[in-house]
């Protein structure tokens, strides 16, 4: 398992965000599962990884202070 999982998880953010972070996360665990390891799978985990971070800023921006 490739240590950069644990960088997926989500529990800790408010709920309305919680699951674009799990879609990333879901996404990370079956890449993980199905590639070998190598330079090229820990990059793409890596480049997935700011996506998630990005995705999650966009849905913070798109809710109101009332949703969280």
């Amino acid at each position: 398992m490739s240590p950069l999982l644990r960088w997926f998880g989500g529990d800790h953010l408010p709920a309305p965000i919680q699951g674009v972070s799990a879609l990333c996360a879901d996404l990370a665990e079956q890449v993980d599962t199905l590639l070998p390891d190598s330079d090229e799978k820990t990059a793409g985990l890596r480049h997935l990884l700011e996506a998630k971070d990005c995705f999650v800023r966009a849905r913070l921006a798109d809710i109101t202070n009332e949703d969280l």
